[in-house]
């Protein structure tokens, strides 16, 4: 039998890459990102990894990459929402377009997947969104305005995915990440911290695989995983 194919968006060397690492081999990953340079290494290590570069916002661009997914390797039976438009800054110094972009990226790109993919889901008699975020999805910090206001609202449309389209037989989940991801750039920012400070992109991607296949009775819409060093 074929593969069945899982669509990852947001594909960076942290969460994205693990997640199609752990997929690959028991599907066709498609690979979305905006630069087809950083998806080209994966690719080429991975022979069930397919790299497709857009931009998530860009819903004609979005369309035309969804049209090839299915043509070149199927329907997607998982969508894996990872994509991410974040900025620091407090509410007085956040311009509107920042907001505005990130609001693209988190929430209208979900609703835009949701819309194009889980019809097809439902007709096949089954499939998984599955959307990562973060603490900003539950508290709004004062550095965080142009960024946390999207990430809450891309929570509660996801809630409201996963109410009418779970009856449908379609899993829709949010797994909320509440730690500092361990990546090389969190590490030279943080140079002094120990490694259970971090969550560590394999064992999220993990997360998201279990989630992804639970069985029907016994579903989750939310989960939020931290390192067991994390203060909460």
């Amino acid at each position: 039998m074929s593969k069945p194919v899982c669509l990852v968006t947001g594909v960076g060397p942290g969460t994205g890459s693990a997640i199609v690492r752990r997929f690959a081999g028991d599907y066709k990953v498609a690979m979305l990102a905006r630069s087809a340079d950083r998806l080209a290494d994966l690719a080429g290590e991975l022979d069930d990894a397919h790299a497709f570069a857009c931009d998530v916002t860009d819903n004609a661009a979005l369309d035309a990459v969804l049209d090839q997914v299915r043509a070149e390797l199927g329907t997607p039976s998982v969508l894996v929402h990872n994509a991410v438009g974040g900025a620091f800054g407090d509410f007085l110094s956040i311009d509107e377009e920042t907001l505005r972009r990130n609001f693209e990226v988190n929430t209208m790109a979900l609703l835009h997947l949701g819309q194009a993919l889980v019809p097809a889901m439902v007709e096949a008699g089954g499939g998984a969104v599955i959307c990562t975020g973060n603490t900003s999805a539950y508290r709004g910090k004062a550095g965080f305005s142009g960024f946390a206001p999207t990430k809450a609202a891309q929570r509660i449309l996801a809630e409201s995915m996963a109410r009418h389209a779970g009856p449908l037989g379609v899993h829709v989940a949010y797994v909320a990440i509440d730690a500092v991801i361990d990546l090389e750039w969190t590490r030279k920012r943080n140079p002094d911290k120990p490694d259970d400070y971090y969550c560590r992109p394999v064992d999220i991607a993990d997360h998201v695989w279990h989630v992804a296949h639970q069985p029907k009775s016994a579903w989750t819409f939310d989960t939020v995983i931290r390192p067991f060093g994390e203060v909460w």
